[in-house]
C-alpha cells in the first residue's frame, strides 16, 4: 500500500510540474497549493512550498511541545516535523493515509521543516475566488483569506513569516 501512494504522489508531483512548466508567469503567481489540515482549507503559495512527500519515519524528540511531531530524514537531510493541526488548535494527529508532510521551500530561509496536513487538494486559482475578511485577532502569518463559489472558507498561509513566527519557533517545553 505505501508503495501504490508513493506512485501515486509521484505521478500527481509529475503532473503538476508538467502543468506548471505550460503556465505564464502571471497564471503561476495566481497559484496556490490547496490543502486540507484541523477541517480548514488552506493556501500556499507555490513559491513557499518546497515539496509533497508521504509521511516518512518520524523521530520523536524528548521535552518538545505535543504538536512537534519530531525530525524526519529526506534524502539526507534533517527535517523538523510540525503537525498543523495540532499547532493550531492541538487538535489530534493528521495520521490518515492521505496526510502528507509539505516542506518549506527556499523563500522561507535555511530552515528544514515541514507541516503535516490532512490532505492535499491540489491547485487552487485566486482568480477564481473572492477576497473575504481575515479572522478576528488573526495571526501575522495568515495572508489573504478567499471564498470559493461554493462557499467554503480558504486561508491562505505565508509560510516564510510563519517559519519567523515565535509561536512555530518554540518547539521546547
Amino acid at each position: 500500500m505505501a508503495r501504490a501512494a508513493k506512485l501515486d504522489l509521484r505521478t500527481f508531483q509529475q503532473e503538476l510540474a508538467t502543468r506548471l512548466a505550460s503556465k505564464t508567469t502571471a497564471q503561476v503567481e495566481s497559484s496556490r497549493l490547496g490543502l486540507l489540515s484541523g477541517g480548514e482549507r488552506w493556501l500556499i503559495r507555490l513559491a513557499d512550498a518546497g515539496e509533497v512527500v508521504t509521511l516518512p519515519d518520524i523521530m520523536p524528540v524528548p521535552l518538545t511541545r505535543p504538536w512537534f511531531l519530531g525530525v524526519a530524514n529526506i534524502r539526507g537531510n534533517l527535517y523538523s516535523v510540525v503537525d498543523f493541526a495540532r499547532f493550531l488548535a492541538g487538535e489530534a494527529p493528521a495520521g490518515s493515509g492521505q496526510a502528507r508532510l509539505v516542506l518549506f521551500g527556499p523563500r522561507t530561509g535555511d530552515m528544514h521543516v515541514g507541516i503535516v496536513v490532512n490532505r492535499v487538494l491540489g491547485l487552487r486559482n485566486v482568480a477564481e475566488l473572492a477576497p473575504a475578511a481575515p479572522p478576528q485577532e488573526a495571526p501575522p502569518w495568515y495572508a489573504q483569506r478567499w471564498m470559493d463559489g461554493d462557499g467554503n472558507a480558504w486561508q491562505e498561509i505565508d509560510l516564510s513569516i510563519l517559519a519567523r513566527d515565535p509561536a512555530f519557533l518554540q518547539v521546547g517545553l
